[in-house]
């Protein structure tokens, strides 16, 4: 055994898409020894202030330095900055007594590869999108421990799912599904749509399922709706259930029979593992990785694609009912969906963690 509990560095910060495969981990790890030691280095501004408290694990701020879009003045600060964000990372790391560094991407991240570099601490990174990140495409350049998820999105990575929460990889739908109706307050004799767009919601899907709603409840399918707490509330109505966010998302996958929704890494990762077909919206924005993300479980017959703007209401209510409706189909889709799912990754890249972290500590087992 070690002479002290190891200590594990998770870089994440800014979205649910960085931090929750991050926390995830963190789960994993402990599981496998209840005395490693855990701490999150995020940003100074981002969702990790409330989701990593919340979780259970300590968390550490530095500056999270953004790369401008356009050539401004700002682009002129972004290294001076670094170099500050940097250094109070590097003075982190020793607090900590760090062993291994574990990255899944995002500006906040960055600082905290680079202190660890200068510091020879193993730095491990993790790439869930089609298309690398800033963070990780630099860390990629000096670490040789390297793991994606879909083949390709940087060279010379290995795959390695991503870590689902265990009440997701887990779960049993058909199991669950009728203590998940009586959560949500959803009827039992009714297909349900489940509708969200990532852990702050979706506007283009908010104003699609507003839109389709009374369409979508004549054809007897109950919708249950995170719409992101940033955006209006809906009022509900029988068979409509709106939510500011679901905390069990297990629980909203048990209860549907088909999810519309962004195409982020861990929406895609999760949906898949747990078998349950999507209509697939990918955020138009960025360098179009939402779109790769989905892409191989759509082309494996486990979803479906539908550009943003062509996602309204008329949309909805045309393609929908006679999808949901048709048991056969969807147990097709959700059968291709699982066939590219991975329920342990999150174990398996725990241990790869761990024994990254004894090697550095010198310390066999």
């Amino acid at each position: 055994m070690s002479a002290r509990p190891l200590s594990v560095v998770l870089a994440a910060g800014g979205t649910a898409g960085h931090i929750e495969p991050a926390l995830n981990l963190a789960d994993e790890l402990i599981a496998l020894d209840p005395n490693t030691r855990i701490c999150v280095i995020g940003g100074d501004r981002g969702l990790e202030s409330t989701l990593v408290p919340v979780r259970g694990y300590q968390l550490r701020s530095v500056p999270s330095v953004p790369m401008p879009r356009q050539p401004t003045l700002d682009l002129l600060l972004v290294w001076p900055r670094q170099r500050a964000a940097k250094k109070l990372a590097r003075a982190r790391l020793r607090e900590l007594q760090a062993d291994v560094v574990v990255g899944f991407g995002g500006y906040a991240a960055l600082p905290t590869y680079l202190a660890a570099r200068e510091l020879r601490i193993p730095v491990v990174i993790h790439e869930a999108n089609a298309r690398a990140g800033l963070a990780n495409r630099v860390a990629a350049r000096f670490t040789p421990l390297i793991y994606v998820l879909v083949p390709g999105s940087i060279a010379g990575g290995k795959l390695m799912g991503l870590p689902l929460r265990p009440a997701i990889a887990r779960l049993d739908r058909s199991a669950v599904r009728p203590a998940a109706l009586a959560n949500f307050g959803l009827p039992g004799d009714q297909p349900v749509l489940l509708v969200f767009g990532g852990s702050q919601g979706a506007q283009r899907l908010n104003a699609a399922v507003a839109g389709a709603l009374p369409g979508l409840l004549s054809a007897g399918i109950s919708v249950l709706h995170s719409y992101g707490s940033k955006n209006p509330a809906p009022a509900s109505q029988p068979g409509y259930v709106p939510l500011a966010y679901i905390e069990q998302m297990d629980l909203a996958y048990a209860a549907a029979d088909l999810a519309i929704t962004r195409a982020g890494a861990m929406t895609c990762a999760e949906l898949s593992a747990v078998g349950l077909p999507a209509i697939y919206v990918p955020l138009p924005i960025g360098n179009g990785e939402q779109r790769l993300n989905a892409l191989p479980i759509v082309e494996a017959g486990g979803g479906l694609y539908v550009a943003d703007d062509v996602c309204t209401a008329e949309w909805l209510n045309e393609a929908v009912p006679p999808l949901i409706h048709d048991r056969e189909k969807l147990a097709a889709m959700g059968a291709a969906a699982a066939g590219l799912g991975d329920r342990d990754a999150g174990r398996q890249f725990a241990e790869v963690i761990a024994r990254v972290a004894i090697t550095h500590l010198g310390v066999g087992r």
